[in-house]
Parts: structure tokens; sequence; C-alpha cells
């Protein structure tokens, strides 16, 4: 029988139990040998609902000093990605992490630093390079179909996103910002699909305009405050925005609580945030390009729609409708390539993000979505950030300074 790769899976909130535990439990050629989290009753659950018997280990410097492990999975707040990485592969064990890199420029550093020294494989968790419409998008301009790319536009509306307010990802402390925790997918995307350009500078503009106080949906009782949290607040039969966490309160709920003080759906009106419901960033690469990418948390709809503009045309995509229309520039003609659906979380692109992660460190294929390419999308949400926060236009070489 083929050798099993041994996972280690640090973290076991959503990401890490829903998507990549599931996903690895449903492979020949893969199994999970240990958790690691900071929670046990999140560990104790996980293990029940995957109907597994995975060791379990409070710190990773635990479980990589005591599992043979071939590769760990992070899927932790983000500001322990880089804690985390270096200590797994100072114990010389492969790592994929689920983007960001890192929360800050210097953080990638020091991973990419510890990479190097170990000579094991680092891989970005960029699961859009993955899906099926934007490997279409790709396959069109590689193809010169447009020509030279010199303006890409990217508008994601995702209805989801205003749970960002009820999680750790409102602190910019744990996430670095949105601009970091969801745009580095984005910014990504953009110097991919641009052949990966250097990014230049940054500018941004971005704010908490509906989710606060000021906009709760519905009259208050005199003397009934929101909240905390969902699943105990007095008004969750009237909120249009109620977060039901119902089915998982036995990994989220009060006693969960009791252990370490999380609460994943606090009052996204009320709850204290640091971070945006709506913004645009743009950016320019020292090829001439141009992009700009709009989130939007307050929206019906979840979708993420591309305009990509060469100069011999151009091409709009949408990831929901999973359309991809080409436009020539000088001809009526309309080309229109409906995408089929493909199983999967992310339209199907964490499992192949999956299947070529244990095939990078099986030897059966190249690394392409590397720690150079999590750091410069790092470095233009610090941009952003910054950019934002300061009122001012940001240079990537700032944030390069020693």
């Amino acid at each position: 029988m083929e050798k099993k790769v041994k996972f280690g899976i640090v973290g076991v909130g959503s990401r890490g139990l829903q998507a990549f535990s599931t996903m690895i439990c449903k492979r020949s050629d893969a199994e999970i040998s240990a958790f690691c989290d900071t929670n046990a009753l999140r560990m104790k659950c996980a293990a029940e609902k995957l109907n597994i018997t995975p060791n379990f280990y409070s710190t990773i410097t635990d479980m990589v000093k005591n599992e043979s492990l071939d590769a760990v999975v992070i899927t932790t707040p983000d500001f322990y990605h880089e804690e985390c990485a270096i200590e797994a592969l100072q114990n010389g064990v492969n790592v994929l992490i689920d983007k960001p890199l890192a929360t800050s420029v210097k953080g990638c550093r020091n991973i990419i630093a510890a990479a190097e020294k170990a000579g094991k494989t680092v891989m970005l968790g960029f699961n859009l390079r993955h899906n099926a419409v934007l490997k279409k998008v790709k396959k069109l301009i590689s193809e010169n179909t447009i020509g030279k790319v010199f303006l890409i536009e990217n508008r994601e509306f995702y209805d989801g996103g205003r749970t960002y307010m009820a999680r750790w990802n409102r602190s910019y402390e744990f996430c670095g910002g949105l601009w970091i925790h969801k745009g580095s997918h984005d910014f990504d995307v953009f110097q991919w699909l641009l052949d990966f350009p250097k990014p230049v500078k940054v500018s941004s503009f971005a704010g908490i305009n509906i989710l606060n106080e000021d906009h709760i949906p519905f009259e208050l009782t005199p003397g009934v405050p929101t909240g905390p949290t969902c699943h105990e607040c007095p008004y969750k039969k009237i909120c249009p925005d109620i977060y039901d966490i119902s089915d998982e309160l036995d990994r989220w709920g009060d006693e969960a609580a009791k252990l370490d003080g999380y609460k994943k759906d606090l009052c996204i009106y009320t709850s204290d945030k640091s971070v945006h419901d709506n913004g645009i960033a743009m950016v320019e690469y020292d090829n001439g390009a141009r992009a700009s990418h709009m989130e939007c948390f307050v929206t019906p709809i979840s979708d993420r729609r591309y305009t990509i503009v060469g100069e011999l045309g151009q091409i709009e995509a949408s990831l929901t409708d999973r359309i991809v229309t080409l436009r020539p520039r000088w001809s009526k003609e309309i080309v229109t390539y409906q995408i089929p659906n493909e199983e999967g979380g992310h339209g199907g692109a964490d499992p192949n993000l999956l299947d070529t992660f244990i095939k990078v460190i099986t030897g059966e294929l190249a690394n392409t979505s590397t720690t150079e390419h999590g750091m410069m999308s790092t470095a233009v949400g610090e941009a952003a950030e910054l950019s934002r926060r300061q009122n001012r236009t940001v240079f990537i070489e700032e944030l390069f300074r020693d």
C-alpha cells in the first residue's frame, strides 16, 4: 500500500474542520495524525464529527516534536501564522498556510528565511488560482487573446462578510486588517493574471459605514440591549442579520468559551471593531498596469466580478454565475464561456488546492504558490491598510526598509 501523507491541522475552526480536515479524510492518500488548538473542546468535537482519533496538542511545538508529520495545514487566526510556520519549518515539516502568509512584510520575510534554512516547502492557500473560472481567464490572457493587459478591476460582494464583525476578523491586531485577511486573495489574483509584476504604490479608502450601532435594522426595546451574542440575543427572532451558529454550538457555544473566552457570534452592530465593512484599494505596478479592488460586506449577494482590459479587448468574469465573456476590441463578436460547476468549497477550488499541495510535497509538481507571492500580496494589503489609516499613497518599497 502506498504511504499516506500524514497531516497535522493547526487550528480546528471552520476552515480547519469543514474545509481541510474534511477534504483530507475523503482522500485515500492522506490522513490526519494530529490536531493542534488552544481549545480542547473544539478538537474533541471536530474529531467526533470526522470519526477519527488524532492526537491532540495545545501547542504546535509539542505537536511537531512528538509526531512524524509530512505537513501541517495552518488555519489559525492570521497573527499566529508566522509563529506556527516557523516552528513547523524548524522541525522539518512542510507547510500549507491558508493565506495570508503573515500579517506584515516583516513576518513574511521571517517565514521565508526559515523555509530557506529548513529546505522545506511552504505553499500558500490561494484557492482562487484553483477556481475553474479564473483558470479560464488566466488561459485566455496567456494565449494573448486580449494582448497586453493594462487594467484590472475586481468587485467583491460578500454577504457572508458581515460575520467578520462577529468573529476575530473584526480586530486589526488579529488579522492585520481585511485588506490583508480578505484582500490578499484578490491582490494575488491580480499579480497572477498579470504574470507577477512588482506592485509599486497603493491607495485605499475604507471604513465602517453600516455595521455599527447607528444602523441596527430593527427597533430596540428601551432598556433591552442587543447581544452580546446572536445565540443569546433577545432580538434573534427579528434580526435579519442573525449569525446562526446553532449547529456549531458544540464548538463555539458557552462551554467552549469557558476555555478561552472566544465567542464567534458577537453582535455585528455593537461589537468593538477596527476593520472595514466596505472599501476600495488601487494598485499600480512596475509594468504600468493598474488594478482596483472593491470589497463590500453589506450586500444581498455574494460574487467576485472581474473586468480585465487589454490592448486587443477585454474579459469579464463572474465567479458565482461561472461565466467568462470575451469582447474583442474591434469586433462586435462576443464569446461567452459557461464554466461547469465543480464539487467542493469555493467553487471546487479548495479540493484542487489540497490536491496540488500533496503533489508538490510528494515531488509530482513544482510549487507555484510561493512565499514570495504570499509576501507580495501581504505587502499590497499592508500598504492598503496604511493608506486608509494614514490618508496617503503608500509606496511598497517603504515596507521593505530595514
